[in-house]
């Protein structure tokens, strides 16, 4: 995805199972926890293209995140602080070659970044 895209959007939920069955009966969302993110079920779009996971709820996390697909966490970061944002979760590793980072806006709103990679296709049967 180039950068500027929205590229993944996590939802909170209370019961994992339960968020499971809701969304995939009322959007067909295809959900499934790949080998390597268990406990963090991905849900894929009908068009292939919007994606995201389903995630605890938690202090902090009430709402939908969105992440934004960036060519340097780090610049975007220094850039959000620069305009009036707030870091709330450092660049951590998602993979060896993907990273994450949460920032608020100056209007309170949290927004996650993304850069680089991942495979999140399941295996093949």
């Amino acid at each position: 995805m180039p950068h500027g895209d929205i590229t993944h959007i996590d939802i909170p939920v209370t019961d994992l199972d339960q968020a499971q069955r809701f969304y995939s009966e009322l959007f067909g969302w295809q959900i499934a926890e790949l080998p390597g993110f268990e406990g963090y079920p991905m849900w894929q779009a009908p068009n292939k293209i919007s994606g995201g996971g389903l995630a605890p709820r938690g202090e902090g996390f009430t709402q939908p995140r969105s992440y934004v697909e960036v060519d340097s966490i780090d610049e975007a970061l220094a850039t959000a602080e620069a305009n009036g944002g707030r870091v709330l979760m450092a660049k951590a590793p998602i993979s060896e070659t993907s990273w994450w980072a949460i920032f608020e806006d100056p209007f309170g709103n949290h927004i996650g970044l993304y850069e680089g990679t991942t495979d999140t296709q399941a295996p093949e049967a």
